[in-house]
């Protein structure tokens, strides 16, 4: 039995691979007589210090510290042409959504839409009762008092023998760049009716496509640099606090939202406004500003007007408030300790900062919705905007007065589903028979979605929930979330 080799025996040195070797002097001048020396085979090396190209597109600057530090302006302009393309991109990836979202918000759908449209029903009616008829000399030479055809009531019309809209259900009626109520439940049924809708189509998506770029490139570093300005001022570097204070994030948040509401308010009319030319009323977010400066106030007005003011306020202060709140305070009380933190325990503060950013759509969406209508609405001499989604016809006077009206006149039983003749006929001769029964109750007060607006205030809300789930995953098995930033946005 032979003995187990030792780990000495098996161990080699090794070898020096590398040598650098200063490079040989030039040889002295020879005659062309005299033969030249045979060069050495071993190949010579010299060692730089220069480091390799460590760059991602040519934009990240060199890592050799004994170079000289100056402006590379073409380093320069890379790095913003590829940020701002970038930003771009990502804009355009999402703009569909936030066009589906925001024409879903200024929709206005009234209690009593589906109405009117028994005056179309009573003129099929007419038809197939008049077709029914097979003696044609009994039904001319017939009484018509005593005759049982229902003709039907005459439309109204204006002055000039136009017939007044009376519902917007009605097609006939429907002016032609008003993509039609009733049929859109989510985002995404807008974004699909507005492709197919033959006023807008696939460009439509992207209305107001540079305007939110800016917006947005804008917000987050004015935000920043308004947030850190504020911070050195307010806070002294000698006191060590853990975390800053809670005014100074949301107050950063209503200064630069105030800097930039009329961008917002631009931005929100691009969209809205209908993509036909002959009904289009701004051509572009410069013509925008200028029209609405001169029509309406002036700048004063883009800032200061009560129903563009306020909810501007709401909207810019509530989102950075609740985003810091609800995870203080929903982690409590789902058991997972009174001081949670990010650094401490990152995915218990990502779970409850998802669950506290689902919860904040509940305040945030209904403000926001107010805050779209109230920006549609136009004010001075100009004239009204025509959006490419239905409109109330009169408008609000504030937040609380949008508010009240959304819930109180408006309804949520979207897609509103036409009923055809048999099915109404049956449900209307159910209704005659119970209508002494007080115990029956009718089915269009039994819904409790048809007579409330609630809904209205919350569209798009499907959408943002998706967004907090994926926020949620990314900031879990992705890393750190972030603290000071992004709140505008959730």
């Amino acid at each position: 039995m032979s003995s187990n080799p030792s780990l000495r025996d098996l161990y080699n040195p090794p070898s020096s691979a590398w040598a650098f070797i200063p490079p040989p002097p030039p040889p002295p001048m020879q005659n062309a007589s005299t033969p030249a020396p045979a060069t050495s085979a071993m190949t010579s090396y010299q060692w730089t210090t220069r480091p390799a190209h460590n760059s991602v597109f040519d934009l990240s600057p060199s890592l050799d510290l004994s170079e000289p530090s100056s402006l590379d302006v073409s380093l320069l302009l890379r790095s913003l042409v590829a940020s701002a393309l970038l930003q771009y991109a990502s804009t355009a990836l999402v703009m569909p959504l936030e066009v589906g979202k925001l024409l879903l918000q200024i929709q206005w759908i009234p209690k009593d839409a589906p109405a009117p449209s028994s005056q179309e029903y009573e003129e099929e009616e007419e038809e197939e009762t008049l077709s029914d008829s097979t003696n044609e000399d009994e039904s001319y030479f017939a009484d018509p008092a005593a005759s049982h055809i229902k003709y039907p009531a005459p439309k109204p019309v204006d002055d000039q023998g136009y017939v007044i809209r009376t519902s917007v259900l009605e097609d006939g009626t429907r002016p032609e760049y008003i993509i039609p109520v009733g049929s859109m439940n989510g985002t995404w049924d807008m974004v699909k009716r507005v492709v197919a809708f033959r006023g807008e189509g696939w460009l439509s998506l992207w209305k107001g496509l540079f305007t939110s770029c800016v917006h947005d490139v804008l917000f987050s570093n004015v935000q920043t640099f308004v947030d850190s300005l504020m911070h050195s001022v307010f806070l002294s570097s000698a006191v060590g606090l853990y975390r800053p204070p809670l005014l100074l994030p949301v107050a950063s948040h209503v200064i630069t939202g105030f800097l930039l509401s009329p961008l917002d308010l631009v931005r929100t009319r691009l969209i809205a406004q209908s993509a036909m030319q002959r009904h289009r009323t701004y051509t572009g977010p410069f013509d925008a500003l200028r029209q609405i400066i001169a029509q309406e106030g002036g700048i004063r007005s883009m800032y200061f007007h009560p129903q563009l003011l306020i909810p501007t306020i709401l909207d810019n202060g509530l989102r950075p408030l609740l985003h810091i709140l609800m995870p203080t305070l929903i982690a409590p009380r789902l058991g997972f300790g009174p001081h949670v933190a990010p650094d401490t325990n990152p995915v218990t503060w990502a779970f409850a900062q998802g669950l506290g950013s689902v919860a904040s759509l509940l305040i945030t969406l209904p403000i926001e919705t107010v805050r779209r209508r109230l920006q549609v609405q136009t004010r001075g001499t100009a004239k009204a905007l025509r959006t490419c989604a239905e409109t109330r016809p009169v408008p609000y006077n504030g937040v609380v007065d949008a508010l009240w009206h959304i819930v109180t006149e408006e309804r949520s039983d979207l897609p509103i589903k036409r009923r055809s003749k048999a099915r109404r006929q049956q449900t209307e001769r159910a209704e005659e028979n119970d209508s002494n029964d007080l115990f029956v109750e009718k089915q269009d007060e039994s819904k409790w979605l048809r007579n409330t607006g609630i809904g209205q205030l919350y569209r798009g809300m499907s959408m943002r929930l998706g967004v907090s789930v994926i926020v949620l995953l990314l900031t879990t098995f992705g890393g750190q979330p972030e603290v000071d930033g992004g709140w505008a946005e959730l």
